[in-house]
């Protein structure tokens, strides 16, 4: 599978995301749509947002026991996204509920469990988590969890794409966050890399919000990712 740029359109409302997306006049951005958009703005804002003709990652990472997280993915696979997540610190069983609702409503969405959170260091995970193993171990058994329960892929950081890759094989799809351009702000994120970096590390997608929504011009910002994802740093 090729790689491509996805933006995470993090907007506090409706009006934004819209007005956002009518800046790209002659291509379709695949989006990603989170929390904050989704709780705001509910199923419609998806359903805009589809009918306009851009695929979508709906990120809502669920994470509770298996029938809840069952019964919740059949009504999110009626939404005709192209990705969708939980987290697979849930269980192996939580995560073949997902696979199982969204294969009992025929839905194509490729189902994604998030390892660990790229704003999460090993510190934090080891003090505050109680998980005693180092980030890169525990990220390749979450992966392989999630590849035995069926997922096609998981979220991770792009310092974890190559090792996942290599646990799980190349058609085991890396969708990685924490993507900045070179001198941008890291913000809440601790393991980051740039759209080229990406590229070398073996992502499959990568998930760029604020060096693309912040920019002066958003369409210029998300052509120079795209590009500098596909050359990589050569």
């Amino acid at each position: 599978m090729t790689g491509e740029v996805i933006i995470a359109c993090d907007f506090q409302d409706q009006e934004k995301v819209l007005a956002f997306l009518d800046r790209f006049t002659d291509v379709k951005p695949f989006v990603k749509i989170g929390m904050e958009v989704f709780y705001g703005n509910g199923p419609a804002i998806v359903r805009e947002i589809k009918a306009r003709g851009h695929r979508i990652f709906l990120d809502l990472k669920l994470h509770d026991i298996p029938n809840t997280v069952h019964q919740s993915m059949l009504k999110l696979a009626e939404l005709d996204v192209d990705m969708v997540n939980v987290h697979a610190a849930g269980s192996i069983e939580m995560m073949k509920a997902a696979r199982r609702a969204l294969d009992e409503k025929g839905s194509g969405a490729l189902l994604l469990a998030v390892t660990q959170l790229t704003s999460t260091s090993e510190e934090v995970m080891r003090r505050e988590l109680l998980i005693d193993h180092t980030m890169e171990d525990t990220v390749r058994h979450y992966a392989a969890n999630a590849k035995a329960a069926g997922c096609d892929g998981v979220v991770c950081s792009p310092l974890e794409a190559g090792l996942i890759a290599e646990a799980c094989g190349r058609d085991f799809i890396t969708v990685t966050p924490g993507i900045r351009f070179a001198g941008d702000a890291k913000g809440d994120q601790k393991r980051v890399t740039t759209p080229a970096l990406a590229h070398d590390l073996g992502s499959t997608f990568i998930v760029v919000g604020r060096s693309i929504t912040g920019a002066a011009d958003p369409v210029a910002a998300y052509r120079r990712a795209a590009k500098e994802f596909a050359e990589g740093t050569r």
